[in-house]
């Protein structure tokens, strides 16, 4: 939640006496019948106006001054860093890629475990609840395949990755992906284009596409949280998702989180 910061007063000096002040004389006849008010001559005084400098600084915790490192120009960046786990700006640019490549596979597992279970809820499809899918036996292939092929694939693609973050552009170059590259062609790293990982063209103009990135960066991490959530409810309810779910709704007043874990605490 993005808050509004304001910066602390700034007491600048004004040496130019005819904006500081207006002296008021006056200056009554002999006959004590009119009055005239007349400007006083400039003087000298020094006079310090009080210029407000409100800085629009997003930030999460009101009144934080960020760190110095986080000066706004990343994308989501609200000044967390209470570790200061990024001082080191190397450090820096593995953290953002870090979270980036997190927060896809976070938005990728949230949609397949509700979207699984609701068609196993639905009895759509006969599946096993998502945490335990991963001891079920494919019939196509056997279990020690599938990790051998999904270990060289994620390798394959995580090297990749890394390679283009040490040297920008360099999966780019020809020959580099068997002739692939332009179906490939990345637009900077940690962003991937072309027309298989970016067939609507969005974002193209990916240095100004700050609107783009914010709004990845914040589904991403909300997704994040919301696998630890997942986690935590299939531990306590030994449930998915939809199931806790429609709990709730069955009965709202009494089916919350409050109740399950203190029914599940006895």
């Amino acid at each position: 939640m993005a808050v509004a910061m304001g910066r602390p007063f700034v007491i600048q000096p004004c040496l130019s006496s005819s904006l500081c002040s207006l002296s008021k004389n006056i200056n009554k006849s002999s006959f004590g019948a009119a009055e005239t008010f007349l400007p006083a001559k400039p003087s000298s005084t020094r006079c310090t106006p009080v210029v407000v400098h409100a800085q629009q600084r997003p930030t999460w915790l009101p009144g934080l001054d960020p760190p110095p490192y986080l000066d706004g120009t990343l994308a989501g960046d609200f000044g967390f860093d209470p570790l200061g786990l990024g001082e080191d700006p190397q450090s820096l640019k593995w953290y953002v890629q870090a979270e980036l490549v997190h927060a896809r596979f976070a938005m990728a597992g949230v949609a397949g475990i509700l979207f699984t279970d609701l068609l196993r809820v639905t009895g759509i499809r006969k599946l096993p609840v998502w945490y335990e899918a991963g001891a079920v036996k494919f019939e196509f292939a056997s279990t020690r395949t599938l990790i051998v092929v999904q270990l060289l694939l994620m390798g394959f693609a995580e090297t990749k990755r890394y390679m283009d973050f040490v040297s920008p552009g360099s999966q780019a170059k020809e020959g580099s992906f068997f002739g692939l590259e332009s179906a490939l062609e990345g637009l900077e790293p940690g962003y991937p284009g072309g027309p298989l990982l970016n067939p609507l063209g969005l974002a193209r103009d990916i240095e100004n596409a700050h609107v783009w990135k914010l709004k990845e960066i914040k589904n991403g991490r909300l997704a994040m949280v919301a696998m630890v959530g997942i986690f935590v409810q299939a531990a306590v309810t030994h449930a998915g998702p939809i199931d806790n779910l429609i709990e709730h709704l069955s009965n709202p007043w009494h089916r919350t989180i409050i109740q399950t874990l203190a029914n599940s605490g006895s």
